[in-house]
């Protein structure tokens, strides 16, 4: 079959921009609750419990599914607000968007297969998170998060820039346009996750996930060059200038998530095709194992969806390569930590891959 080079990025701009309607969700939902408790606590961030709390909170909020809670608490130790170990944690216990493929199943014998491999996972996933955690915690491992600028009340406020072409653009077209249509695709969204649909509304859906992945990175580019040094979002001090700043941190999610499934989906579907793919996947069940785990630390869920969709088609695949490929993926949450810092987006990244060979071939000696 010939490969259609504009089918393919049309079905990637639209998968980014269903990702972007339920990812919406978490950070303008955390963005608000977080506003509130500023201003509740007279604009003092505080840590989510004592440090000593981080990895075991982290584990379990890595563990809902999808990646939500992988953004939420890469924006919390942005903020310093919990622990590298916490962190980390959460990257390790994340099985992404991999967790919805192994949910999402239809017929009533993979329900039950699938939902005690999800269990399984989870599982190893929440003991390793904890275990790491609290390992680097311990150790007084630090990064280098200090050379992340902090955001102060007292820079410029967003009512104060000139109204230039790409001001109009980024405070009220763009800005407006991705929070009507993310609300909007938010319960189809959603539902798609499991495997559902809205019928009536389909292609409408269709065509505003492609059009959502498209603003969010003309949205999120515009920012980040023509306001480099001019960050129209450094007002936390209302509504408006924290949402602003959330709709920011979902461009730039959905931009990330694009150019992650298009490069994941490139590799494997045209540069190594799906044929050689399939082949690596039932070959040796260690380097099934390997691969698995460097297909996961792939940045964003497309390296995790991959594996767990090789779980659930290929016979006798081993548990153990895709609880190394869920250790290793850091989820959605790995690109709003790259764009503040790359060198701690690299350190978490190695770090995982390493915690899902070691946690994945135990696993594989144990019987998974």
């Amino acid at each position: 079959m010939e490969f259609n080079f504009s089918l393919f990025i049309l079905d990637n701009l639209e998968a980014a921009g269903a990702i972007g309607g339920y990812v919406s969700l978490s950070i303008i939902g955390f963005a608000l609750i977080s506003f509130a408790i500023k201003k509740r606590n007279n604009n003092v961030s505080i840590q989510i419990g004592p440090k000593w709390t981080h990895p075991i909170i982290g584990s379990f909020l890595g563990a809902i599914p999808g990646c939500g809670a992988t953004i939420v608490v890469a924006s919390l130790y942005k903020n310093k607000n919990i622990s590298f170990g916490g962190l980390l944690a959460t990257f390790i216990s994340t099985l992404g968007e991999g967790s919805f493929v192994l949910l999402g199943a239809s017929n009533e014998s993979s329900v039950v297969g699938n939902l005690k491999a999800y269990v399984i996972i989870t599982i190893f996933g929440i003991v390793a998170g904890v275990i790491f955690g609290y390992f680097f915690d311990i150790i007084g491992f630090r990064t280098k998060s200090e050379n992340i600028q902090q955001i102060k009340n007292e820079d410029l406020n967003v009512e104060k820039i000139k109204d230039t072409s790409e001001s109009i653009f980024v405070q009220k077209i763009g800005f407006y346009s991705i929070l009507a249509m993310a609300m909007f695709l938010a319960p189809g969204s959603i539902m798609a996750l499991w495997g559902g649909e809205i019928e009536s509304i389909s292609s409408l859906t269709y065509l505003f996930s492609i059009a959502l992945t498209i603003i969010c990175i003309i949205f999120y580019l515009l920012n980040k060059f023509t306001f480099k040094d001019h960050d129209c979002y450094s007002s936390y001090s209302n509504i408006k200038s924290t949402i602003l700043h959330a709709i920011l941190d979902v461009a730039m999610v959905v931009t990330y998530v694009f150019l992650g499934l298009f490069v994941t989906n490139y590799v494997i579907d045209v540069i190594v095709g799906a044929h050689t793919f399939d082949a690596w996947m039932t070959s040796s069940v260690y380097l099934v194992v390997l691969l698995s785990a460097l297909i996961g630390v792939i940045p964003g869920c497309g390296g995790v969806i991959a594996v767990a969709v090789a779980f659930i088609t290929i016979p006798n695949f081993p548990m153990a390569a895709l609880i190394a490929a869920a250790i290793s993926t850091s989820g959605d949450g790995i690109f709003p930590l790259l764009a503040e810092n790359k060198k701690d987006g690299f350190i978490v990244s190695l770090l995982g891959l390493v915690i899902a060979l070691v946690v994945g071939y135990l696993a594989l000696a144990i019987g998974f």
